[in-house]
């Protein structure tokens, strides 16, 4: 055979590797980094999974999606955009297309929880001549990253007399913020260094500096907790017992960055998952009239297993399923449910890991993510032999793939590192016991689970034309 042969065989036949950057025009690129500062905008305003589903609601009101609660007790029932905002913490949209819910319908399926410090419920105390909160991290967290950093709280308390205070501290510039203090290298030696690093970092340590002004002469006890307290009340009216029902979280103070001379990446806290929650809006809100009825879920509690009454291991999507039959004017029986459940396809939109130049060593190169090679086609999760992976099928992997490439979009495939490296999971496994086709796909990630995660901007917006394509192009 000769070169030009040879050539045409390979071209044929081999696996093409793209990167999105390379695909782009001019405009194309525009388009990228214009959709990236929107999402920026949305990482800063969602640093807690009740601030994500605000934004969320917000966002499909402006789109004219109406309470489904508001149309269950009307006779008369028009609206073909819906949503359903759950415990404050998890939502779900809807637009009802050509083909009712009951023939099945395309859902995008996201968390908007992150990894983070939870105050404890008697978090005050002093030690030495300071005042401290004691927390508990959330999440799969790697210690160190959090200690020495500017954090901020963000949550809700409800008072003795019900009253619901919503507080933000640490985000504005002329806040104060929080830190939890490292040892300084110094006296670090037969501390720290002869340990292993999960010795070194105990989660009992985590605990924030809040203060080291006494209140009171050197007789008084307790005397600096007694300061961080006298603030909290002369400022926002709570007691040491009101924080026995609050839902106050630590995350980093540092807003959403650009990073690279080039501006290509972004640097931020909480991109897994939200960078999948608000590609998938944004798909979700742009396809407007599907064939088929469209649903995005976004789950809280995916960090710690999916468990709760808001993680997706719960009966919210057998619910607002149930509902959507319901004004749809179908039957809502229980075999109704099931098959409307079974027909459905899924998409798990999570991220995955990309491989580190300086950590090669744990991916197995030929079938790791790459930063800036598009969105990631992740056929299975779970740890070694697949143990807690829905592991999809070859057919529902075609399907998607034939969708994307109809559609141009640039896409790899990734394993969540080396078979007996490590592991993880997602959503998936529990919308698959429905009998629904199931895929993980989204953006890879470096620096995962820290508190400045790192995001390929053309990674970003091939995500979300990935996940408009399968609302649009999915009937």
């Amino acid at each position: 055979m000769n070169k030009a042969q040879i050539k045409k065989i390979k071209e044929t036949l081999v696996k093409k590797k793209s990167l999105v950057f390379d695909q782009l025009d001019i405009k194309g690129k525009e388009q990228v980094f214009q959709f990236c500062e929107n999402y920026k905008i949305f990482l800063d305003r969602s640093k807690t999974e009740k601030e994500a589903a605000r934004e969320i609601v917000r966002a499909a009101k402006q789109k004219g999606f109406v309470d489904i609660d508001t149309l269950l007790t009307k006779k008369n029932k028009p609206s073909q955009k819906v949503y359903k905002l759950f415990q404050g913490r998890c939502v779900a949209l809807a637009t009802i297309g050509k083909k009712l819910p009951h023939l099945g319908v395309n859902i995008i399926a996201s968390h908007i929880d992150s990894p983070r410090l939870d105050l404890k419920q008697n978090p005050i105390y002093e030690d030495l001549s300071i005042g401290l909160m004691k927390t508990h991290y959330y999440g799969g967290i790697r210690k160190y990253h959090w200690l020495a950093m500017p954090l901020a709280l963000h949550g809700t308390i409800m008072k003795s007399n019900n009253e619901r205070l919503d507080i933000t501290i640490g985000e504005h510039p002329d806040d104060p913020v929080f830190t939890i203090t490292d040892l300084l290298p110094h006296l670090a030696g037969k501390t720290q260094s002869t340990k292993n690093i999960s010795e070194v970092f105990e989660g009992e340590k985590l605990n924030l500096v809040v203060g080291s002004m006494p209140l009171g002469d050197e007789d008084e006890k307790e005397r600096f907790k007694l300061g961080v307290l006298n603030c909290l009340y002369q400022k926002y009216g709570i007691t040491e017992e009101d924080f026995v029902s609050a839902e106050i979280e630590a995350v980093p103070s540092e807003k959403a960055r650009d990073v690279g001379f080039d501006r290509s990446m972004i640097g931020a806290y909480g991109q897994d998952d939200r960078s999948c929650a608000f590609s998938s809006l944004e798909a979700f809100l742009d396809s407007e009239s599907p064939e088929k009825t469209t649903i995005a879920l976004f789950f809280d509690k995916e960090e710690i297993g999916s468990e709760g009454s808001s993680g997706a291991k719960s009966n919210f999507l057998e619910d607002f399923m149930s509902d959507l039959l319901y004004i749809s004017g179908e039957n809502t029986d229980n075999r109704s449910l099931r098959k409307a459940l079974i027909h459905s396809s899924c998409l798990s939109a999570d991220v995955n890991a990309a491989m580190d130049p300086d950590f090669k060593d744990v991916h197995e190169a030929m079938n790791a993510a790459k930063l800036g090679f598009g969105v990631c086609m992740t056929k299975f999760t779970g740890v070694g032999g697949k143990s807690g992976s829905s592991d999809a099928g070859s057919e529902f992997v075609g399907k998607i793939r034939q969708i994307f490439n109809k559609n141009h979009i640039v896409w790899q495939t990734g394993e969540l590192g080396k078979i007996d490296q490590g592991g993880g999971g997602t959503v998936a496994k529990f919308l698959a016991k429905y009998g629904m086709n199931v895929l993980d796909c989204g953006p890879a990630l470096l620096s995962m689970h820290s508190p400045f995660e790192i995001s390929n901007k053309a990674d970003i917006y091939m995500t979300y034309l990935a996940y408009k394509a399968f609302y649009t192009d999915n009937d």
